[in-house]
């Protein structure tokens, strides 16, 4: 009988995953549906002014980190499960001249690095939804915020009672799927760490718009750069399959994305 996967084993394959080329390839620069456009709207809701200092959570390559540091003037760290994504982001930092406001750091979202109180905004972009433990996650993000501080949150939201069989297991769960939770549940899970939700808003149009675009990706990489596909562990004949049910499944409403606000009252 094979083994369950440990939570540290979620986290240790969703840092590979994500940290790989492949997965680069597929999605681009900004790992999220809405890319750029939502974080902006996100980091806009969040009320930033220069030289407030934010946390960027799951910071991966450092993408909303940078626009953040970039267009708030804001003083921003990055924590991330891959160091290789650390290294990464920090190099990005270096070459886009912010490297004064913008620092990068390996660690676990469930044990931040961070004394109490010391940021005045959080975000976390299609995370907390791959999190093993996300209420500690949340009390993690309570717990370095400051009063009256915010967090800003963009993530996949799902029915998983409704999810078909394509869209459960590891596999799933690495590309942000089988363990998101209704929109619902993610604010609870916020409020019983002492987190209040001021905001939420669908944006379920733009995991139609990212399954289009890795579609439109994968076929071009399945010509140029399988070995690279299947290096990363994507599976190209369960692929086609994966990406219809997520589509139908979104259609159904069963699978989607959203932007949540909730500030910590005290």
């Amino acid at each position: 009988m094979s083994r369950q996967p440990t939570g540290d084993d979620i986290k240790a394959c969703c840092a590979a995953a994500y940290s790989s080329d492949a997965v680069a390839l597929l999605l681009g620069d900004s790992y999220h549906p809405g890319g750029t456009t939502l974080t902006r709207r996100l980091a806009d809701a969040l009320t930033l002014t220069p030289g407030r200092r934010v946390l960027d959570v799951a910071s991966g390559r450092g993408t909303t980190a940078l626009l953040v540091a970039d267009t708030h003037g804001v003083e921003v760290d990055g924590v991330d499960y891959s160091a290789a994504n650390t290294a990464l982001a920090q190099g990005a930092a270096q070459a886009a001249g912010l490297a004064e406001r913008a620092r990068f750091t390996t660690g676990d979202a469930e044990k931040l690095p961070y004394t109490d109180g010391v940021f005045e905004a959080v975000v976390c972009e299609c995370a907390l939804c791959t999190f093993p433990d996300k209420a500690a996650a949340a009390a993690e993000f309570a717990r370095v915020l400051r009063p009256s501080g915010r967090l800003g949150i963009t993530d996949v939201t799902a029915e998983p009672a409704r999810l078909p069989p394509e869209l459960a297991g590891l596999g799933a769960r690495i590309a942000c799927i089988a363990d998101a939770r209704p929109l619902a549940e993610y604010s609870r899970i916020l409020a019983q760490a002492g987190l209040r939700t001021i905001t939420t808003e669908r944006h379920d149009s733009a995991m139609l718009r990212m399954i289009d675009q890795i579609e439109a990706r994968l076929s071009v990489l399945r010509m140029t750069a399988p070995d690279k596909l299947t290096a990363a562990g994507v599976n190209l004949e369960a692929a086609p399959g994966v990406l219809g049910a997520a589509r139908t499944a979104v259609a159904d409403g069963a699978l989607g994305y959203a932007l949540l606000i909730a500030v910590k009252d005290n």
